[in-house]
């Protein structure tokens, strides 16, 4: 065998693989913990206010304990001294936060509807659901509150006395000299922007399955999570459990969009019943429940200001935001307006005065917090929608006016207002620039005056935006408030046959890294892929990890992957060159072989080398090396990293009925290396359905009573497959230099960039009416209202 056919090697980083765990889905084969059963189980149902905003003057459980199967009901004063409150776990410094005391069942108010005040536990889940029908609850009805910035309002109904005008916290950044900026500006354009409330509706409800064992003080919570490390922790601060004898197990998880990241009442619950009872106790969540109780995101209610000379070059930028909390601060809650928003108020722009000011707004409303690309779309919305309206006072192209305004290749690292937030690296305008060739922009405008022409309302929007990904690094993590470091874990395990597992504390839920995990190792160790697994979920397994959130698992946690395959190769060219009886520096490793330089015929395999270090002989470990062939990573990336790019979409509105039809969508992303584009694509495609149903369908919804009108899935608008368009995508390649690999996560791209794109493009659409904004989501009868309102001598509208 030749050199160069020794040397032959096919790369699996950067490889179309297809996903290595769609075969047990597609098969019925996933572990999803409503599929969970044990002996002995019994069922839990919870009993939920129905009002917004009422003290519980008292519970009468009598009727429900003589129900058919009832083992015991549990009322929140009955608890109130067994469990702590639920934590937040994201306390933002310099913000005058008041954390609010967030019991896992209501004891003196019910604060939002769907606040539980009570459970009971049955034999069946029919028994349950039926006892807890029986529970009868006197409440004391209270005025409601449900806007955030009517909430903080002198007179609004208080949820709490000890958070005086329900303002749980108010949160500045600035940076520049935002007042010469604004009063040297030739031109300030001003908004109000409605940033509507999301419900996540994942594809899999929330679920909860927890087993205590007497004997060893032992016990097993099975739940829907993002990261089972820090439900363990969480868990044993208000259960009292030590930690080291709770585990936490997450199997296959259907959907996360950030509602899973967080601690609920029942897992605090069900455990503390498990306790109790001495039996499995499980719990699951109804969709009614998932839409009235799971966390909810967005809602914030801006107020901007941008200031440009007349060229169209922005000078600065004011934003006051009030961003509704809902009832009660949920685990990160606090960090998502404040610190995944203001300081990515400079987007792709070279802005050089920025202020921000968020309030944090107590309502009787769902708790909100992380839901997916959690800040960065708010910030974004506000940037791409402002750039537009710029563009219209100016007349000019917005196209142009974002050209004007990018960051320039060659100023990375970029120190970006208004914190300095450090952009890693980029190329906005080589992104934005092929978005326009391959959306045929320039056509587009033209076919655009002459379909005007006809009576035809054609839209061209676009979204330029950069994201802040790879959540760490720990120091800012902590500075920030933050309750833990955010780095990543890894275990890399070879077995004496040469197999690899791989124990990661990322927890995949839909993300593909089974697969793109494997590409890095098989990659990395040049072996097959087929000898590699990627374990995740089972906090008795995995080492302790932050979690899967924030598009931070491929940069931070596949970074530790790398680091560990390196160190694996590093030890095992060691017991190599023992074995081959030469210098470790003249050992080569090509296609999982290790030779002598010039001498490919002289060589060991992988799995040979791995037996050796399993073998430990004389003759197999050189002396003073340890046996074994493994090792633990424990990454800590040294900044965030900063994915960015260009969307376009093409919409027409119905001048007759104001429904908007999305007739072609284009992305261009940046997201360093590429581990797998088809994964990429897929990604990238989720994300842009989820953004487009903001702008257009999806919106949840409270009447002035504080009642949930989109409660079911027949009001709450989420859209199939018909309302999706083709979407075209391409990307630059802008390699992070934070990281190993190179990469900059993708998860939530498709999202903060879809939704300004799709209303940019409807507003484009109606700018020639002048029509210059509608608040989200933009259905058919906001517009049609605005169509007639501008122009109500029209037939047409």
């Amino acid at each position: 065998m030749s050199i160069d056919t020794f040397m032959a090697v096919t790369r699996l980083f950067g490889a179309k693989v297809k996903r290595r765990e769609d075969p047990r889905f597609l098969t019925g084969r996933g572990r999803y913990t409503h599929n969970l059963s044990l002996p002995g189980m019994v069922y839990a149902c919870f009993v939920r206010s129905p009002h917004a905003h009422a003290k519980i003057v008292g519970v009468d459980v009598s009727a429900a304990e003589k129900s058919s199967g009832v083992l015991g009901v549990f009322t929140g004063a009955e608890l109130a001294d067994k469990l702590g409150p639920i934590p937040c776990a994201w306390q933002i410094p310099n913000s005058d936060i008041k954390v609010p005391r967030y019991m896992p069942l209501a004891v003196d108010k019910a604060r939002f509807v769907g606040d539980p005040v009570a459970v009971v536990v049955a034999t069946s889940y029919a028994e349950a659901l039926d006892a807890a029908s029986l529970v009868e609850v006197e409440y004391e009805k209270l005025p409601a509150v449900t806007s955030p910035e009517e909430a903080v309002k002198p007179g609004a109904p208080q949820l709490y006395d000890d958070v005086p005008n329900n303002t749980a916290f108010v949160w500045r950044a600035s940076g520049g000299d935002v007042e010469k900026a604004f009063d040297g500006a030739d031109v300030v354009v001003s908004q109000r922007l409605v940033n509507s409330r999301l419900q996540p509706t994942p594809m899999e409800t929330r679920a909860v399955l927890a087993d205590y064992n007497p004997t060893t003080d032992e016990a097993t919570v099975y739940l829907t999570s993002q990261n089972p490390h820090v439900h363990r922790l969480l868990l044993s601060l208000v259960t009292g459990h030590p930690e080291h004898k709770l585990r936490v197990v997450s199997y296959d998880v259907g959907g996360g969009f950030g509602a899973k990241i967080h601690l609920y009442s029942p897992e605090v619950v069900l455990l503390h019943l498990a306790k109790t009872l001495k039996k499995p106790v499980k719990w699951m969540e109804t969709r009614m429940e998932n839409f009235t109780a799971t966390i909810h995101g967005r809602d914030h209610i801006q107020y901007v200001d941008l200031a440009a000379d007349r060229t169209g070059l922005v000078l600065g930028l004011r934003v006051k935001s009030y961003a509704n909390m809902g009832a009660y601060l949920s685990t990160a809650a606090p960090g998502i307006p404040t610190i995944l928003f203001g300081p990515v108020l400079s987007g792709p722009y070279r802005i050089p005065a920025i202020s921000v000011e968020v309030v944090g707004a107590l309502t009787n409303t769902a708790p909100v917090d992380a839901y997916r690309g959690a800040g960065r779309p708010e910030a974004t919305y506000i940037l791409e929608r402002m750039i537009d309206i710029l563009s219209r006072r100016l007349g000019k192209d917005p196209a142009e006016v974002r050209l004007k305004n990018f960051i320039k290749k060659e100023m990375f690292p970029y120190s970006a207002m208004p914190i300095g937030l450090v952009y890693d690296s980029g190329d906005y305008e080589k992104a934005f620039m092929k978005a326009l060739e391959l959306s045929r922009y320039s056509e587009w405008r033209k076919k655009q005056e002459e379909m005007r022409a006809k009576g035809k309302l054609i839209g061209i929007g676009i979204s330029s935006y950069i994201e802040i990904c790879g959540l760490g690094p720990s120091s800012v993590a902590r500075a920030t408030g933050f309750g833990l470091g955010l780095w990543e874990s890894t275990i890399i395990r070879v077995h004496p046959t040469g197999k690899v597992s791989v124990y990661i504390g990322g927890h995949p839920h839909g993300q593909g890294e089974e697969t793109t995990f494997a590409q890095i190792v098989a990659d990395r160790l040049q072996i097959p892929i087929e000898d590699v697994e990627i374990l995740h979920g089972d906090t008795a397994m995995i080492p302790f990890g932050m979690g899967t959130y924030g598009s931070r698992t491929t940069p931070v946690a596949g970074a530790s992957v790398a680091i560990g395959c390196d160190r694996i190769l590093e030890k095992a060219r060691k017991i190599a060159a023992h074995l081959l009886e030469a210098g470790e520096k003249d050992i080569e490793y090509v296609a999982g072989k290790f030779y002598v330089r010039e001498m490919p015929e002289k060589s060991k395999s992988f799995a040979e080398v791995a037996y050796a270090a399993y073998g430990a002989g004389a003759n197999e470990l050189p002396q003073g090396l340890e046996p074994g062939l493994e090792t633990t990573v424990f990454f800590d990336p040294p900044n965030f990293t900063f994915p960015f790019g260009t969307h376009v979409c093409i919409t027409e509105v119905d001048p007759e009925t104001g429904k908007v039809k999305v007739l072609e969508y284009y992305a261009v992303d940046d997201c360093g290396n590429r581990i797998n584009p088809m994964i990429v694509e897929g990604q990238i495609h989720g994300g842009i359905a989820q953004g487009l149903a903001q702008a257009l369908y999806e919106e949840a919804s409270y009447d002035s009573d504080g009642q949930l009108l989109t409660s079911n899935l027949t009001e709450y608008l989420v859209p199939t497959a018909m309302e999706i368009p083709r979407i075209e995508t391409a990307e630059t390649v802008t390699p992070s230099p934070v990281n190993p690999l190179g990469v900059k996560g993708i998860g939530e791209a498709g999202t903060i960039a879809s939704t300004p794109a799709v209303v940019n493009s409807v507003l484009d659409a109606l700018a020639h009416l002048g029509l210059l904004h509608i608040d989200m989501p933009l259905k058919p009868e906001k517009i049609h209202t605005a169509l007639r309102q501008s122009n109500p001598r029209s037939k047409t509208f």
